[in-house]
């Protein structure tokens, strides 16, 4: 018999959404804008109002609601509960008074046009919420959740989740179709308890079972066991009435107690990146263009009153926690729109006979427009935002707040605890070898291993490391990959060796990567891929790898053979021995030019190719100083500015870490990194 291939009625339009989604994402990153702003018009112009390509908008909200739920899930995990508690005091009043405070504004304009009080209460509630999903995703792209304004706007956005409940609460109660002041209650005493709930299991079982999971040395144990925490605290909060929004980041939560809170991270993000795609797609897909051209002053008007009233009631209840207007400014753009959990609450309001403003259907279009519109616009805000913020804080706004709040840690990432350190991939002999040697050098380092054995071993011995992953983005993040010195891979398994050789190059232009090898065939692909050094055969990666860490250092060249010597000539018998025989090797010199001074390479397509010292202003605009280039086996000391960096040269450069992950820019060629590394 013929085999009959099943059809799926919605699998044409997901080829569209996700066809017409890269296509629009690739142009968008070609004029260097957001890929958000690229997945918003993909859905405007796929949804039923422009091309109609795709017509089951109730998949794609299912969808779309599983990217939110994974975005809020990985959210939490880069948080804590101790995190959490620091930013308690934001959350609350910084939070309860930007809700509050909006909903009054608006409700006041509203009663002012000739609507009842309830019309306007609504109405508020509706301006009042801003986009969890888009803010805390373009604050996770440029790495600015941990810092202040991102602390900020996460805590108001976690007050608007939780106020939610209440708003969900209040639309049959503002209607006078039902509900009263004890279910009101009842349900903030759910959510309090829910919330109690997850911090026990954060402190308590979570972290067992994942302990659990992580001996069986099952990776898809693992991601299974992650996915299941995530989605099943999403379901049960829930079924008490939270959103599953919340739910979601209170499981991120719970994992994030859990030392494997990196690696699963890393499990999660590249679902979420495709859930997310989707997410934005079908928030554009809510608009209806035709309604914008025949109505476009109603619109622009909204808009704008929408953008005013978020900036102002945000940057107000910042300056009420008593950070200076610079930061007011940042948190108060950010938040300047509304948000996808504004459309849950306007189709519970729709349900019970309420419409915003008052205005029937026509309401309801104007509060589609303004939110997508808005959402399209808050990558643009948020790029933008740093400026307006200095720019406010010049004039006599200035003065308002204290200049004293958070200033050290809100200029981008916060401050690592590592620097110009060495990341150790691998701890099996030859990294514990290494390990050992750094320790009695002084050399600051950090160790990667997925085994929970070792990684159990180490924090015994107080040895710092990471579980997790060396190839993952966030497990190298975790270690402090930018701004790091060097990255030793001891690892036997040659495809790992090579993806993490890309991953670290992609994301540290400026390190060196030495990796070890069995094959000599390997040698020139490592090369080409990234690794500065590639040490071949098993006995002699050891001493290899010690000579060149050494001399990163700025350690005595004759010294170091003099030690290599010795090792080749007792057969390895130091590394083999004592602590004290260790010691042996550590080396006088070891001083502040040795760890701030690298030899960055010049790679073909990387944006220093080409142009001369003077026109890559290392000094004047990342206060690093070139003392020397090295072109093949020559070595031009001191070079002058009309030098012309070529592919292949090595600037060696002296500077501070952070220095050197500022100017990284410069220096990565466009290959991004693999997929896996995610």
């Amino acid at each position: 018999m013929p085999v009959v291939a099943v059809g799926l009625p919605f699998l044409n339009e997901m080829v569209a959404l996700f066809v017409i989604s890269v296509l629009i994402a690739y142009v968008c990153h070609r004029l260097n804008l957001v890929s958000i702003a690229g997945f918003l018009i993909a859905g405007v112009l796929i949804g039923p109002n422009a091309l109609g390509l795709v017509y089951d908008q109730e998949l794609v909200d299912i969808l779309a609601e599983v990217g939110v739920i994974l975005l809020l899930f990985t959210i939490g995990v880069e948080f804590s509960l101790d995190k959490l508690s620091r930013i308690s005091r934001a959350i609350f009043i910084g939070g309860g008074t930007q809700v509050g405070v909006t909903v009054a504004i608006v409700a006041g304009i509203v009663v002012s046009l000739g609507a009842s009080w309830q019309a306007g209460v609504y109405t508020g509630c509706l301006v009042a919420l801003s986009s969890t999903a888009i803010v805390l995703g373009l604050l996770a792209d440029r790495r600015e959740t941990d810092t202040t304004p991102g602390r900020l706007s996460l805590a108001i956005l976690i007050f608007q989740d939780l106020a939610i409940v209440v708003m969900v609460l209040l639309v049959p109660m503002l209607a006078s179709s039902g509900g009263t002041t004890v279910d009101l209650l009842i349900a903030l005493g759910q959510a309090i308890l829910v919330i109690g709930l997850a911090i026990v299991l954060a402190r308590r079982v979570v972290p067992w079972i994942l302990e659990k999971i992580v001996a069986t040395r099952r990776p898809e144990l693992f991601l299974l066991t992650v996915v299941a925490i995530c989605f099943g605290t999403a379901a049960g909060t829930s079924l008490f009435g939270v959103s599953l929004a919340l739910g979601a980041f209170l499981a991120g939560l719970v994992v994030s107690e859990s030392r494997y809170a990196e690696q699963a991270l890393g499990e999660v993000i590249p679902l979420r990146t495709v859930f997310n795609a989707v997410f934005f797609a079908s928030v554009g897909m809510l608009l209806d263009v035709g309604f914008i051209i025949e109505n476009p002053m109603i619109v622009v008007g909204a808009t704008l009153a929408v953008v005013l009233i978020k900036l102002v009631t945000t940057a107000g209840s910042v300056l009420v926690l008593g950070y200076p207007v610079r930061i007011a400014a940042v948190s108060g753009l950010a938040l300047a729109q509304i948000g996808e959990f504004s459309f849950v609450l306007e189709r519970a309001g729709r349900a019970a006979g309420l419409s915003p403003a008052a205005m029937g259907e026509s309401g309801a279009q104007i509060f589609i427009a303004v939110t997508v519109i808005l959402m399209l616009l808050t990558p643009f805000f948020v790029q933008s935002s740093e400026k307006f913020g200095s720019r406010l804080s010049k004039t006599w706004l200035g003065k308002i707040g204290s200049a004293d709040q958070g200033e050290g840690q809100d200029e981008g990432k916060p401050l690592p605890e590592l620097e110009d350190h060495v990341i150790v991939a691998g701890y099996g002999p030859a990294g514990r070898r290494l390990v050992q040697v750094l320790k009695e050098t002084a050399i600051p380092f950090v160790v990667v291993e997925l085994n929970p054995e070792s990684v159990r071993e180490m924090d015994d011995e107080g040895v710092p490391a990471v579980f997790g992953d060396a190839g993952r983005i966030p497990i190298l993040e975790k270690a402090g990959v930018h701004y790091a010195k060097l990255c030793v891979i001891v690892m036997h398994d040659q495809f790992a060796t090579a993806r993490i050789v890309q991953v670290v190059r992609y994301l540290n232009p400026t390190i060196q990567i030495i990796a070890r090898t069995r094959f000599l065939n390997e040698i020139d692909r490592l090369q080409e891929i990234g690794a500065d050094i590639v040490v071949p055969e098993e006995m002699e990666t050891t001493v290899r790898i010690f000579s060149q860490v050494l001399g990163a250092y700025m350690i005595a060249p004759d010294e170091i053979q003099r030690h290599i010597k010795s090792l080749r000539a007792e057969d390895y018998g130091i590394l083999r021995g004592s602590i004290q025989e260790a010691h042996l090797m550590v080396l006088q010199g070891l001083d502040e030019e040795g760890l701030h001074t690298r030899a960055v390479a010049v790679r073909p397509g990387s944006p220093a190719a080409g142009k001369t010292l003077s026109e890559l202003e290392l000094r004047r605009k990342f206060g690093l100083t070139v003392l020397a280039v090295r072109r093949g086996r020559n070595t031009i000391a001191s070079p002058a500015g009309d030098f012309t960096a070529e592919p292949g040269d090595r600037l060696v450069l002296v500077g501070t870490a952070d220095r050197f992950a500022e100017c990284a820019g410069l220096f990565r060629t466009p290959e991004p990194p693999p997929p896996t590394a995610r």
